[in-house]
């Protein structure tokens, strides 16, 4: 295929060329009725380019089949059988993935580490999780994926399963042996879906862990917005094999997809697509040579530690990493992430991505040069020198592996749409949880929906909070109350 093409960029600029009057939305009708000062800001770019797909540019109906075209470039360039844009994130695209593999009570396996974007579409679905367990390390405190072994288990107990949902690379940017768990699916006549988010780039560099068509996956979900050159919202899901039926697929996604599609988002999508197939090998290299100098920087920084593949890909841990993703463990100036973070923000004007209660993550892309890191280098540096007048790393009670493991009573929808009630926190312990509990980043939930609280849980999130985590999703950000169901513990 001509992989030179653009057929979003295209039919923008044709549609443009034609000096076409539209008296259909968008009102801003190309920005001449947009505020001035909205326009200042935003540029007049973005409004010319802000034209209604349907009956404007082109949709999936249209004679043109614009889209289509795009669509089908983007599968050839990652060697996907068929791969659909979203423009509204991966938290839609994996939803439509689980609608496509399992309905109402039936069983879907998940890993635990699964983004809040997946249990929602178990509430939404109303399907019967079956949580797999990751691999936990207790000296970092930190999951990774789950092993083909538990996996295994996992199906040998409910033999009556969908499919399987697994989550690599993770937000820390460690992966599943995804190969291995797709043979266990298929051996099974099952689907394995990979919600592969971080992972736009994998396709394009082969020093770069294994991408889930390639490991044999089924369904592949990815955010081009985080790890390539698309725009916020701007997503993929492909598809290959015979185990979900593209029609079906699409189908579920257009149960929950935008009728207003954006065709900014579409444009970065397909814009990305034609960079990554004519370039992406040349800067994916220079990406991997310039995080391989920082890392090294920032280790030879006194207090700093970057973790590595002896940290994250030991016996019994990860089974890849990507090393775009860097980790800073800051355990040796007894500081928090949360404080480093904000520390390094209001100093430098650097916004790092995951903090949490012992770790700092710059995340690398093709996009950097030597000017960002060398400011990312300086202000780490600065943070080391001036360690002694931030607080000490307060305490907050990182569950054990055992403690972590909620039994889940319910189904997440039954308690999500059943009768609540709003509790101190201190009676929330036993008590069925109503609500997502979700520390962001990286937005992996600690409580679920018809999971019973522990005292573990509780204690973990409460001085998470006092520490400086968030917890966006909850009806009190606060945790000084907590939703819980009205139902008796033991009814299912």
């Amino acid at each position: 295929m001509d992989h030179s093409q653009v057929p979003v960029l295209d039919a923008l600029k044709a549609y443009h060329a034609q000096n076409l009057l539209p008296f259909t939305p968008p009102g801003h009708k190309q920005g001449r009725g947009a505020d001035p000062r909205v326009r200042a800001v935003l540029g007049d770019p973005v409004f010319d380019a802000d034209v209604l797909a349907v009956s404007g540019l082109d949709d999936r109906t249209s004679s043109q089949g614009v889209l289509k075209q795009a669509e089908v470039l983007m599968a050839d360039a990652v060697g996907a059988e068929h791969t659909f844009f979203s423009t509204c994130g991966s938290s839609l695209s994996v939803k439509a993935a689980m609608l496509a593999a399992a309905g109402p009570h039936e069983k879907l396996l998940v890993s635990r580490d699964a983004h809040k974007s997946v249990v929602s579409g178990l509430i939404l679905a109303g399907i019967r999780p079956v949580w797999v367990e990751p691999r936990w390390d207790p000296a970092l405190h930190l999951a990774h994926p789950p092993s083909p072994e538990a996996l295994l288990s996992a199906f040998v107990e409910h033999p009556d399963a969908r499919g399987a949902l697994i989550t690599s690379p993770t937000p820390y940017g460690t992966c599943a042996d995804l190969q291995a768990i797709a043979t266990l699916c298929h051996e099974r006549g099952v689907p394995l879906i990979v919600d592969e988010a971080w992972g736009a780039h994998l396709p394009f560099h082969p020093d770069l862990p294994t991408w889930a068509m390639d490991a044999g996956a089924d369904v592949c979900v990815t955010s081009v917005h985080k790890m390539g050159s698309g725009l916020e919202q701007g997503s993929v899901f492909h598809l290959q094999g015979d185990l979900i039926d593209a029609k079906t697929l699409a189908s579920r996604a257009d149960l929950l997809d935008t009728t207003s599609p954006s065709v900014l988002i579409y444009a970065a999508l397909d814009g990305w697509r034609r960079q990554m197939v004519e370039h992406g090998r040349a800067l994916l290299d220079d990406a991997l040579s310039r995080v391989r100098r920082v890392r090294a920087e920032i280790e030879s920084i006194e207090g700093l530690h970057v973790n590595d593949r002896e940290d994250f890909c030991a016996p019994g841990r990860a089974f890849d990493m990507d090393p775009l993703q860097v980790f800073i463990d800051l355990n040796g100036l007894k500081l928090s992430g949360y404080d480093a973070a904000d520390w390094v923000r209001r100093h430098h004007r650097i916004n790092l991505h995951t903090s949490d209660h012992r770790r700092i993550n710059a995340q690398l892309t093709h996009a950097d040069d030597d000017t960002t890191t060398a400011r990312l280098l300086e202000g780490l540096r600065d943070l080391v020198a001036h360690a002694d007048e931030l607080p000490p790393a307060p305490d907050i009670r990182v569950p054990d592996p055992c403690e972590l493991r909620l039994r889940q009573a319910t189904l997440p929808r039954d308690a999500f749409f059943g009768d609540v009630e709003q509790v101190p926190a201190e009676q929330a312990v036993g008590r069925i949880c109503a609500e997502m509990l979700t520390p962001y980043p990286p937005g992996i939930p600690a409580a679920l929906p018809g999971e019973v609280l522990d005292r573990a849980v509780v204690d973990y999130l409460r001085s998470g909070v006092e520490a400086g985590m968030l917890v966006p999703d909850a009806a009190d950000t606060t945790m000084a109350t907590i939703r819980v169901s009205t139902r008796d513990v033991g009814a299912d």
